[in-house]
C-alpha cells in the first residue's frame, strides 16, 4: 500500500484480516494469491435510483465521524456482510484511492456504484454520499448569514471553536506527516520528504507561490528516484536563482504572491474554479485543501474574513459527510457577497461541484487504468514529493490560524483600558481551549472526538464569552 498520503491505518480501520487469520473464512474472503480481482459474480444489479438510494440512505446520512467511519461503515457493510468483493480487493482498491485527490470515503462508494450499474452507478452512488452533507452545510449556510453575524450567542459559540479547529488543523498535520513523509518505494521515512516539507514552510516565509514549491518538489523527487542528481541540484538552485532575480527587479513578494489569482471576485465561474484547484490538490483529505482556498478566498481574494473561514471549518467537523463540505460553506459566503442570498445558493452549489469533480472524474475513468498510473514508479516519485512539499503548506497555515485563533479573538476591540483587558483574558481562555482541544485529540483516538470537541466547545463558549 502506497504511503503517499495521510493514511487509515489497519488499527484505525477495524477488521482488515491479516494472511495468518484467514484459515477458515469463505474463500471469497481469503488472501490475494487466491484471489481473481476481476470477479464481479457477487455484485447485485441494481438500477440508478435503487443504487442512489442506497448510498444516500445507508452511507450518506450515517456518515459521522471522519473519513475512518465513513469508510468502516462501507467496508463493514459491502464487503463482510454482503461480500460484494473481498477483502484482498478492497485493499487494494483503497490502496489506490489513498493516492488520489478527492475523500477516499466519497471515491469508495463511486468505485462500488461503478461495480452495481457502470458509470452512471458510480455517478449516483457518489451523488447519494456526499448529498445529505451538502444540504446540511447549505442549511449551516444560510443560518449562519441571517443569525450570525451580530448575534451575541452565535458569535460566543464560534469564539469558543476557533482555538479548538486550530488543534484540529495541527493534530491533522501530525497525522499526515507520519504517512506522507514516508517512501513511495523503501516504505520507510524518508530524509528527502522531510526535506521537501521544511524548503516548502521556507518558502512560505519567503512568499514563494506554493504551487511553484510543490511542483518543484515533485520534479525534484522524480530525478531523484532516477538518481539523476546533477538535475536534482539544478532545479533545487534554480528556484532561489529565479526567486533573488525577482526581488532585485521586482521587490520582496508580498503575501499575496502566496495565490493564483483564481477567486478574485467571488463570481459563479471563479467559485468553481476555486474548488476545482483545491479538489486537485486535496491529497490526504481536506485539510490539504485548506491553505489554498485560505489564500485565494482569504488572503488574495479578501472577500472572507479570516474567523468566517474558521468558523466553516468547524461545521465541516461535524456534518454527515466529508470534511471537503466546508467549500460548499465557503461559496456560499462568497455568492452572497457578490450577489446576494439567491446567488449564495449557486455559489455553494458550483464551488461544491468544483471540490469533488476530481474525484468523481479519476473514479469514473476506471479503476485498472488509476492502478497503472499510480503504480508508475516515476508519477509515483512525483506524487510523493508533491505529498511531502504540501505537509509544509499545511504546517504554515496551522502556525497562522493558532495566531488568529489564540493570539488575538479577532472579534473583541479594545477600545478602551477595560476592553483591553477583556481581550486579553479571551486570548487567555482560547489559549487553554486550544491546549485542551490538543490533548484531548492526542488522548482520544475515538472516530467522534472531533464531533464531541466541536459540540463541547459551542456549548463552553455560552459561559466563558458571553
Amino acid at each position: 500500500m502506497s504511503t503517499l498520503t495521510a493514511r487509515i491505518s489497519d488499527q484505525d480501520v477495524q477488521g482488515f484480516t491479516p494472511a495468518a487469520d484467514q484459515e477458515g473464512l469463505p474463500t471469497h474472503l481469503q488472501s490475494p494469491q487466491t484471489e481473481d480481482y476481476k470477479d464481479n459474480s457477487r455484485i447485485p444489479q441494481l438500477s440508478i435510483l435503487q443504487i442512489f438510494w442506497l448510498f444516500f440512505s445507508k452511507f450518506g446520512l450515517f456518515a459521522w465521524g471522519g473519513s475512518v467511519a465513513q469508510i468502516s461503515l462501507l467496508k463493514e457493510r459491502l464487503v463482510i456482510k454482503e461480500q460484494w468483493i473481498s477483502m484482498a480487493r478492497f485493499n487494494r482498491v483503497f490502496a489506490v484511492y489513498q493516492i488520489l485527490p478527492g475523500p477516499e470515503a466519497a471515491e469508495l462508494c463511486m468505485f462500488f456504484g461503478c461495480l452495481a450499474g457502470g458509470r452512471w452507478g458510480g455517478l449516483a452512488a457518489g451523488v447519494g454520499f456526499v448529498l445529505p452533507g451538502f444540504l446540511l452545510m447549505l442549511a449551516a449556510s444560510y443560518i449562519y448569514v441571517v443569525v450570525g453575524f451580530g448575534n451575541v450567542y452565535f458569535d460566543a459559540s464560534f469564539r469558543a471553536l476557533q482555538p479548538m479547529v486550530a488543534a484540529m488543523i495541527l493534530r491533522a498535520t501530525h497525522k499526515i506527516s507520519e504517512h506522507a513523509l514516508f517512501s513511495h518505494e523503501t516504505k520507510k521515512l524518508s530524509v528527502w520528504l522531510v526535506a521537501f516539507a521544511l524548503v516548502t514552510a521556507l518558502n512560505s516565509a519567503l512568499r514563494i507561490n506554493w504551487f511553484i514549491s510543490i511542483g518543484v518538489c515533485g520534479l525534484i523527487n522524480m530525478a531523484i528516484a532516477r538518481r539523476y542528481w546533477p538535475v536534482a541540484g539544478l532545479l533545487f538552485v534554480l528556484q532561489y536563482v529565479g526567486y533573488a532575480l525577482y526581488v532585485v527587479y521586482r521587490g520582496v513578494p508580498s503575501p499575496l504572491s502566496l495565490a493564483l489569482g483564481i477567486a478574485r471576485t467571488p463570481d459563479l465561474p471563479h467559485l468553481f474554479l476555486l474548488g476545482l484547484v483545491a479538489g486537485s490538490l486535496s491529497f490526504g483529505g481536506a485539510y490539504t485543501a485548506i491553505p489554498f482556498i485560505q489564500a485565494e478566498a482569504v488572503v488574495l481574494g479578501g472577500w472572507l474574513p479570516q474567523q468566517t473561514f474558521i468558523d466553516c471549518i468547524a461545521i465541516g467537523n461535524i456534518l454527515p459527510a466529508p470534511v471537503v463540505i466546508f467549500a460548499t460553506f465557503v461559496g456560499f459566503q462568497g455568492g452572497y457577497i457578490h450577489g446576494g442570498l439567491g446567488y449564495a445558493f449557486a455559489g455553494a452549489t458550483v464551488i461544491t461541484l468544483g471540490m469533488f469533480f476530481p474525484c468523481f472524474a479519476f473514479t469514473i475513468i476506471g479503476h485498472h487504468v488509476l492502478e497503472k498510473l499510480v503504480h508508475n514508479k516515476f508519477l509515483g516519485a512525483f506524487f510523493d514529493g508533491l505529498c511531502g512539499s504540501i505537509i509544509g503548506v499545511i504546517a504554515i497555515i496551522a502556525v497562522q490560524i493558532l495566531g488568529e485563533s489564540v493570539g488575538s479573538t479577532g472579534r473583541v476591540t479594545p477600545t478602551t483600558v477595560d476592553g483591553a483587558l477583556v481581550v486579553a483574558s479571551h486570548d487567555a481562555i482560547a489559549a487553554v481551549l486550544y491546549l485542551l482541544a490538543l490533548s484531548a485529540l492526542y488522548k482520544f483516538t475515538h472516530k467522534y472526538t472531533s464531533i464531541v470537541l466541536v459540540l463541547c466547545g459551542a456549548l463552553a463558549g455560552q459561559f466563558l464569552f458571553v
